[in-house]
């Protein structure tokens, strides 16, 4: 069976002016990433990993170059249609969990269902779905003070693959919690994965990067 093509990043430049002075944060990058992949995205501060992150999450466009995503060129698009796109084919998990304090864990994972329109009764069935996929079936009125952080990590999971989006995201996310239960999420992606998701994992750690099956390293932005 031929591998499908989720990503295609092809001569992708990043140039930022401040001041009087160019930065280069990317320079070139060619880096194709194929459907139920797991890649990890390694590189000490400054290499341009959280740069090329939010290229491929759709937060910013580049200066140069192509990025090809499920088949749509998404290079040169306006920020209305990057937005379309990221909420239709992206879902993502940060280190900080960036979870709404005062809804409720179902309604926190809900969230993007109501972006793209679909009615109430659907929203609530399909999260509950995700939350029982991520062992918290049994939390799901819990509001994300009443959670510990690897709960409130699984929630943010939860959330990133409510919309069934063609890639997961995760930067740093297991940057706020103990060994353990970074152990505990990188077990979780790891069963997201065998599911058939495609996960791009950023992070400078190389314990958790090796739960990835394919690691590319940056720096200096190359």
């Amino acid at each position: 069976m031929e591998k499908q093509v989720l990503i295609k990043l092809q001569d992708i430049g990043k140039r930022y002016v401040i001041g009087s002075e160019e930065i280069f944060a990317l320079r070139g990058v060619d880096l194709e990433i194929y459907k139920g992949e797991f890649v990890a995205l390694m590189g000490p501060s400054g290499s341009g990993k959280s740069t090329l992150m939010n290229i491929l999450g759709c937060l910013d466009t580049p200066t140069k170059g192509t990025y090809i995503l499920n088949g749509t060129d998404v290079s040169n698009l306006n920020d209305n249609e990057l937005a379309e796109i990221r909420n239709k084919e992206i879902g993502f998990v940060f280190q900080t969990f960036n979870l709404l304090p005062r809804l409720s864990a179902l309604d926190n994972v809900a969230l993007p269902l109501i972006y793209a329109g679909i009615p109430e009764a659907k929203r609530r069935e399909r999260a509950l779905e995700v939350l029982n996929q991520v062992g918290l079936g049994d939390r799901v009125s819990h509001k994300p003070n009443e959670l510990s952080g690897g709960q409130r990590q699984r929630v943010a999971v939860a959330r990133a693959l409510v919309n069934r989006p063609s890639l997961i995201l995760a930067d740093e996310p297991t940057g706020n919690l103990d060994s353990k239960t970074s152990i505990e999420i990188m077990e979780l992606f790891a069963t997201i994965h065998a599911l058939g998701n495609t996960i791009v994992l950023v992070t400078h750690e190389e314990d958790i990067a090796r739960h990835a099956h394919r690691m590319v390293r940056l720096k200096d932005g190359v």
